[in-house]
C-alpha cells in the first residue's frame, strides 16, 4: 500500500466535505498539500484555482460562496500570505460568508527551521493575525486532531450566522507519515445545526403589530441570501400590502412587484408606524438622517413608531472593529433566521386573521402608484441624460441591459450606482451577489471569478460592474479568470478617477473656504489613462475599448458577449464614463 502522508489525509477531510475547489497561491508552508493535491489527489475534486495574490485567492472562494451556496477553501502561505490575505478575510467576514481559509506554518520544532526565512515566517499563534474577523482558528498539534479540526471548522462557518474560519497547519505535520490509519468523521453526522427560530410569542406580537399598522414597512438586506426568504418575502408582502425597502446586500425583492419601493425610503420610514427589519446589517443607519458637513445623524422616526427587528447578527459580535454599528432602537428584537422566521410570521398573521382587506387592497392600490412614479422618475432620469458626453451612468445601465436582457445573467459583482437596480428587470432570487461586506476595494476582480466557476458549461453569463481604481487593486485576478476559463462579461465603469473621495475632498475643502477645484488632485488617473482593454489581451482575455461614445457600447458588447457566450471564456470591455 502506497505511504500516506498527513496533507493526504487533509486532502481526503476536503473531499468528503464536498470542496470541489482550492483557490491559492503557491507557498513551500504548504507544499505537503499542494503535493497531495497534484500527486495524492490528480488535481481533481478540490481542483486547483491558481491565483496570483493571497487576496485575490480569498475573494475567488468568496464569491464562490455566495454562487454556488457552499465553501471552498483558500490556502495562504503562512505569516506572509495570510497578512496579504486579511481584507479579503474582513469582506467575508462582514459580508457573512463562509470561507475554509487554510494555512502554512512552522516547523513549529524550531531544530527542523531553515535560518532566517523559517524563523519570519512562522508565528505563535498564526490565528492571532484574523481571529477578531473570523468565526473559529484552529492549529492542530497532532495528525489524530486533523478530523476534528477540519470537521468543526466546515461546521461552524456554515452555521449562520456563516463566515470564514482559519485553520492552520504546521508544515511538519503536513509532511509526516501516517504510520496507522486515522478514521474520517461521518460527515452527515457533523454538519451545521437546523436553522434558528424564533421565540412563539415573538412571532405572534410581530404578527399582530404588522397586520394592525397603518403605515408598516419593511427593510431587507442580506435575506436574500437565501432564495427561498425571497419568495416568502414575496408572499408576506402580498398578503398585507407591505411597502418593501431593497437595502442591496443581496437581491431581496423583485423590482418589478408593485410593492417594491426602494427609492422612496426617506419618505416612508419617516412616516412608517411599524418597521420590520429582516437581515438589516446596519438598523440604525437605515432609520437615520445623516448630515454630512457635522459627520453627524439622527434617527428619523415618528416617536410612536414600533420597530421589529429579525437578525442573526448579535451571533457574530467583535470587539476589534465596529461592523455591529450603531445601537438602534428596537421595540421588538427577534434572534432568528429569516428562511424559517417569515414562513412563521405568514401563518401565524393568517391564523390570527386581524388585518382589514379593504385596508390592504386601498394600500396596495397607493403603493403601486408610487412605485410607478418611481420608475418613471428613473426612466425619465435616462432619458435626459441619453446623450450625455462622457457617457452616464444610467446610459451605460441601459445598454449593458439590452444587450443581456434575453440571456441567462447573474450580476456576479458591481452595484453601479443602483442603476442596475433602478432600469433592469429583476424577477427572480439570487440574479444579485452583492458587494464586498467589508468595503475593502479589491474584491470584485476575484470574487466575479470565483462566482463565475460553479456557472462554466451552464450557458449563464456572469456579468462585473467593475470600477477602474478597484482593478488596479488586483487586476491579476483577470490571469485567474483566462486560465480557469469561466463565463464573465467584465464591464468597466471607467471614470479615470477615485470619485468617491473627490465628494470628499470638494466638501471639507468648501467647509474649510478652500478652492474645491483642487478635488482632483491626488484623484485622477488620467496622465496616463490606463487601457484596460490592452490590459485585460496581455492576460488572454478577449478585451475592447476604451469606449467613449455612447453609440458604441451595444455593439462592443455583443462582441464580448459572442466571446462569453459561444466559448465559455472571459471578455472585457473598457467604458469610459462620467466623473459624476
Amino acid at each position: 500500500m502506497p505511504a500516506r502522508y498527513g496533507s493526504d489525509l487533509i486532502v481526503d477531510l476536503l473531499k468528503v466535505l464536498g470542496i470541489e475547489y482550492v483557490a491559492l497561491n503557491p507557498g513551500s508552508s504548504f507544499r505537503g498539500i499542494h503535493d497531495s493535491l497534484v500527486n495524492y489527489s490528480a488535481d481533481r475534486k478540490p481542483e486547483i484555482i491558481l491565483c496570483c495574490h493571497e487576496e485575490i485567492a480569498v475573494s475567488v472562494a468568496h464569491g464562490y460562496a455566495k454562487a454556488a451556496g457552499k465553501p471552498m477553501a483558500a490556502i495562504v502561505h503562512n505569516v506572509v500570505g495570510l497578512q496579504h490575505a486579511s481584507m479579503a478575510i474582513y469582506n467575508a467576514w462582514c459580508d457573512r460568508t463562509p470561507i475554509l481559509v487554510m494555512g502554512g506554518t512552522g516547523p513549529m520544532d524550531t531544530s527542523k527551521r531553515r535560518p532566517w526565512i523559517d524563523w519570519i515566517h512562522t508565528a505563535l499563534v498564526q490565528g492571532n493575525l484574523v481571529r477578531d474577523f473570523v468565526k473559529w482558528d484552529d492549529q492542530p498539534s497532532g495528525l489524530g486532531a486533523i478530523p476534528n479540526t477540519i470537521m468543526r471548522g466546515y461546521r461552524v462557518a456554515m452555521t449562520e450566522p456563516k463566515g470564514p474560519v482559519y485553520l492552520c497547519f504546521d508544515v511538519d505535520l503536513q509532511e509526516s507519515l501516517l504510520e496507522q490509519e486515522i478514521p474520517i468523521p461521518d460527515p452527515k453526522r457533523h454538519g451545521p445545526p437546523a436553522p434558528l427560530q424564533a421565540d412563539t410569542a415573538a412571532i405572534k406580537e410581530a404578527a399582530r403589530l404588522l397586520a394592525e399598522a397603518q403605515h408598516p414597512v419593511v427593510l431587507a438586506d442580506y435575506m436574500g441570501r437565501n432564495s427561498a426568504s425571497v419568495l416568502s418575502l414575496v408572499e408576506l408582502a402580498d398578503l398585507l400590502s407591505l411597502p418593501v425597502i431593497d437595502r442591496g446586500a443581496r437581491l431581496n425583492f423583485p423590482n418589478t412587484h408593485p410593492l417594491n419601493l426602494t427609492g422612496k425610503e426617506r419618505e416612508l420610514i419617516g412616516n412608517a408606524d411599524v418597521i420590520l427589519g429582516l437581515d438589516v446589517m446596519d438598523l440604525y443607519g437605515a432609520l437615520a438622517k445623516y448630515e454630512a458637513k457635522v459627520r453627524g445623524s439622527t434617527i428619523a422616526l415618528k416617536p410612536d413608531c414600533k420597530v421589529i427587528n429579525v437578525t442573526l447578527a448579535d451571533l457574530a459580535v467583535r470587539s476589534l472593529t465596529s461592523d455591529f454599528q450603531e445601537l438602534a432602537p428596537i421595540d421588538l428584537p427577534i434572534v432568528a433566521d429569516t428562511q424559517v422566521f417569515l414562513p412563521a410570521l405568514i401563518e401565524e398573521i393568517k391564523k390570527q386573521g386581524k388585518f382589514s382587506r379593504s385596508v390592504i387592497e386601498e394600500r396596495r392600490n397607493s403603493l403601486s402608484t408610487q412605485q410607478q412614479e418611481i420608475r418613471a422618475r428613473w426612466q425619465s432620469e435616462l432619458k435626459r441624460r441619453w446623450d450625455e458626453r462622457p457617457i452616464s451612468p444610467p446610459r451605460l445601465a441601459h445598454e449593458v441591459w439590452e444587450a443581456i436582457k434575453n440571456e441567462p445573467w447573474l450580476l456576479v459583482a458591481g452595484s453601479f450606482r443602483s442603476w442596475p437596480h433602478r432600469l433592469w428587470e429583476w424577477n427572480k432570487p439570487g440574479l444579485f451577489l452583492g458587494g464586498y461586506g467589508g468595503g475593502g476595494l479589491g474584491y470584485g476582480p476575484g470574487a466575479s471569478v470565483g462566482a463565475s466557476i460553479p456557472h462554466r458549461g451552464t450557458g449563464t453569463v456572469c456579468l462585473n460592474l467593475q470600477r477602474d481604481g478597484e482593478l488596479l487593486y488586483t487586476t491579476s485576478a483577470l490571469w485567474t479568470a483566462a486560465n480557469t476559463t469561466v463565463p464573465l462579461l467584465t464591464v468597466m465603469t471607467n471614470n479615470r478617477t477615485y470619485y468617491n473621495d473627490e465628494e470628499h475632498q470638494e466638501k471639507i475643502a468648501i467647509a474649510r473656504g478652500r478652492p474645491p477645484e483642487n478635488k482632483v488632485v491626488g484623484m485622477r488617473m488620467e496622465k496616463p489613462p490606463v487601457d484596460f482593454a490592452n490590459l485585460a489581451r496581455s492576460f488572454g482575455l478577449f478585451g475592447e475599448g476604451p469606449i467613449t461614445e455612447p453609440e458604441k457600447i451595444r455593439p462592443a458588447l455583443n462582441r464580448a458577449l459572442k466571446v462569453v457566450r459561444e466559448d465559455g471564456a472571459p471578455a472585457l470591455v473598457d467604458v469610459v464614463i462620467q466623473t459624476v
